[in-house]
């Protein structure tokens, strides 16, 4: 999560823009998946519902929410509809990740409202705030056999030795996937300081080369199972802090070995 000082001074394009998202590496996945390139305004709820897979839920205008008078994750549940705003960045994020991965934002759901019934709606227990936050900043780092070793250099903050000496594994062994719609919302206007939540799967051989529809379907069922059941989201392992800007590919100026030596924004592991 990023510091209020840089959550408060951020602001999203005003207007919709299909070049912002296809000059930039950090939507590839985006791009590829849905015909973002050939839309000349906003996508609405009727376009979204259009590019989704899994008809078990749809998109609507949030009047409907706004009209409903229930908490946004109660409305959610009980109606299967997804309230979008219109002309959002946030949104609209929001909705394309429940195309990518359906099962796994409705489990999110699912826990929230079990959160809920157990312990009130206002009571933010730490399960819920694990909850938002791999929702709104998580992104996943996919990791066959060979590459394994990278959670533990970034989890110790070994940013140098994972992203530049060890380079030649990101994109081969290293696939990493944005989860958070508030990380794609902020990397409209990527900044020094920009920082997700890494969390951490094992993944078999070859994961990245395998087809975006491929990838896609195999996380949404691995984050299933072992969200709901191993408790992963609360691992103090994982959700450990990313500086996006970092991943190689993602932003021009991480080609310099010097990028990675800027220590406000690759901060060293903080010792006892």
């Amino acid at each position: 999560m990023l510091k209020n000082s840089s959550k408060s001074r951020f602001t999203p394009p005003a207007d919709w823009s299909a070049a912002l998202l296809t000059a930039n590496p950090i939507f590839t996945d985006l791009v590829a998946r849905f015909p973002l390139q050939n839309q000349s305004q906003w996508p609405e709820p009727a376009q979204l519902n259009h590019w989704r897979s899994n008809t078990d839920f749809s998109f609507v205008e949030n009047a409907l929410l706004e009209q409903d008078g229930r908490y946004y994750e109660d409305f959610i549940f009980a109606t299967r509809q997804i309230p979008t705003r219109a002309a959002n960045w946030h949104d609209f994020f929001g909705a394309l990740i429940w195309c990518l991965l359906p099962r796994s934002k409705a489990l999110l759901n699912q826990m929230h409202i079990a959160e809920i019934a157990q312990y009130g709606q206002k009571q933010r227990t730490p399960l819920r705030n694990k909850l938002t936050l791999f929702d709104e900043c998580g992104v996943v780092l996919c990791l066959e056999p060979s590459a394994v070793a990278h959670a533990g250099l970034l989890r110790d903050h070994q940013w140098q030795q994972s992203f530049w000496l060890q380079r030649a594994d990101w994109w081969q062994g290293v696939r990493p996937l944005i989860f958070g719609h508030a990380i794609y919302e902020m990397a409209t206007v990527p900044f020094i300081g920009l920082t997700a939540k890494a969390l951490f799967i094992e993944v078999p051989t070859g994961f990245s080369q395998w087809s975006l529809t491929d990838a896609y379907t195999f996380l949404d069922e691995k984050l299933l199972l072992q969200i709901a059941n191993n408790h992963l989201l609360l691992d103090n392992l994982q959700l450990t802090p990313l500086p996006l800007l970092g991943v190689p590919g993602w932003y021009a100026a991480n080609q310099q070995a010097e990028f990675y030596a800027n220590t406000d924004y690759f901060r060293p592991r903080r010792r006892p």
